[in-house]
């Protein structure tokens, strides 16, 4: 079977946690860019669970900081495939990135207490 007609789905490379090689996408002028997954938070949304992966740059981008993290989602094209967007919302991406910080503030707690 020819591997190259079945793709591996993003959600399948997301969500697998032995996964630590980079997410590589495409910006607007077909420019591939590399990201460390550094978390995966689901969050309800209108009464509906969605998938927000939060990215870290590894290539330098312009207008984004060294050390910041993109809040992204998860959505389906017309296709029905998997597909990244950045959150543009900036409320969503802002409860999205303090559920993130809550989540280390917890892991730190717990490693201290060990």
């Amino acid at each position: 079977m020819d591997e190259n007609l079945y793709p591996i789905d993003l959600l399948d490379v997301l969500l697998d946690k032995d996964n630590h090689d980079p997410i590589v996408l495409m910006d607007e002028n077909g420019r591939q860019l590399s990201f460390e997954q550094v978390a995966m938070i689901v969050r309800e949304v209108d009464g509906e669970k969605r998938l927000f992966p939060i990215l870290k740059p590894i290539d330098r981008i312009k207008g984004i900081d060294d050390d910041a993290a993109i809040v992204f989602r998860v959505e389906e094209n017309e296709e029905g495939v998997h597909v990244l967007l950045i959150e543009e919302n900036e409320e969503i991406a802002v409860a999205v990135f303090d559920e993130f910080l809550e989540l280390l503030k917890e892991e730190k707690e717990k490693r201290g207490k060990n």
